[in-house]
């Protein structure tokens, strides 16, 4: 039966301790899982187009990185379930909407501000991208990089938390339930229908889209009960569906030219992955700081923490890394991809780590910088 959890309340899916001790789900675990699997997805896309290969060869670079790519499409869901849980508690529907907008917007504005110039100055000096006052402010509305679209996802699940505490602390689980159909139906049945049925649905049949399905997901699953062996069979499915899906999107029915209809975040396949693999996650129970493993516990709680900075530094780390930058080369182009983009991955995150904790023991570049306490 599901029930809610309380607890105060602090910053999204980069929380206090405290907050952490009081959700029942391990809030570090499922975090650093949703780090590291980001690290790998953008380890995953490094372009080797140019690389001379035979056909083994090509085959073997395109099943290493859609199988890596299709194992981290599960990250910001990961992410994105997890600030469900911590934002949308009964409890919290007391607090001011004014304090609370301003409290979680001052923290990203700033975070926002000193990442946007940072990727602004890289694309321009490493680029050649034309720096101006139009493409500054385009930069700003759209994002100055690739994976700022995250910040503006933070941005709308802020916007409309306030609504959906209302609903989450007044209405029956029966409403939380109705909400995630109506959402997965709309983000994922309806698309799928459309690809292999050829016919078209109106967009504005399902008004309820995008990522608010995840946000709810976050505090409807904390206490569903499903056996492990499900889980696990969903997970493993889901996996499976979204790299032979996209073999098959890519070689059978290209002539679609949805090539990456399944590694969508808003694909069934992917939905029922980030699901199960959050409902596992959620069920350890081990004390990572006690005496059998401070130091891991040390090392999971700094990257818990540092996930946002980690999320906005790491791609100027794994693009250097790509170039050789830093006095050694981790490539596609240089190294097999089996064994490149899990190396890239761990290198490129602790290397970023590394340069966040330098950061944070600067006088005022913590806030600023984005990092949790």
């Amino acid at each position: 039966m599901l029930k809610f959890s309380m607890c105060p309340d602090k910053n999204m899916e980069f929380e206090t301790a405290r907050t952490r001790q009081a959700v029942s789900a391990p809030v570090d675990l499922i975090r650093v899982v949703a780090v590291v699997l980001v690290v790998l997805l953008h380890a995953s896309i490094e372009s080797y187009t140019g690389l001379t290969l035979n056909a083994a060869q090509g085959a073997l670079y395109w099943w290493s990185s859609t199988i890596y790519n299709s194992l981290s499409r599960v990250s910001v869901p990961l992410f994105v379930m997890l600030s469900g849980l911590l934002l949308l508690q009964p409890l919290k529907v007391k607090e001011p909407i004014k304090a609370f907008l301003k409290k979680r917007f001052s923290r990203i504005g700033l975070a926002f501000g000193f990442w946007s110039a940072i990727y602004f100055a890289w694309s321009h000096f490493i680029y050649n991208t034309p720096l101006t006052v139009t493409s500054i402010i385009q930069g700003l509305l759209t994002g100055p990089y690739y994976h700022f679209w995250f910040i503006y996802l933070i941005a709308g699940l802020y916007l409309i938390t306030p609504i959906l505490r209302v609903i989450i602390a007044y209405g029956e689980r029966k409403i939380l339930r109705y909400i995630i159909i109506v959402w997965f139906v709309g983000v994922g049945v309806v698309p799928l229908f459309q690809l292999f049925s050829g016919y078209q649905v109106d967009t504005y049949l399902i008004l309820i889209a995008g990522w608010i399905g995840y946000f709810v997901l976050g505090a409807y699953l904390q206490k569903v009960q499903l056996r492990t062996s499900i889980l696990i069979t969903i997970l493993t499915v889901g996996y499976f569906w979204t790299a032979y899906g996209t073999w098959e999107m890519t070689f059978i029915f290209h002539s679609l030219g949805q090539y990456y209809f399944f590694l969508d975040s808003l694909s069934v396949n992917v939905i029922g992955a980030s699901v199960a693999l959050f409902i596992l996650l959620s069920r350890f129970r081990f004390d990572w700081p006690g005496t059998s493993h401070p130091y891991v516990g040390k090392v999971a709680h700094a990257i818990s923490v540092n996930a946002l900075p980690i999320y906005l530094l790491q791609l100027i780390v794994l693009e250097s890394l790509h170039k050789g930058f830093l006095g050694f080369k981790i490539s596609l182009w240089t190294m097999n991809p089996i064994i490149e983009i899990p190396l890239a991955t761990f290198v490129g995150l602790f290397i970023t780590l590394g340069l966040v904790l330098l950061m944070r023991r600067v006088p005022g570049m913590k806030k600023i910088i984005g990092a949790g306490d």
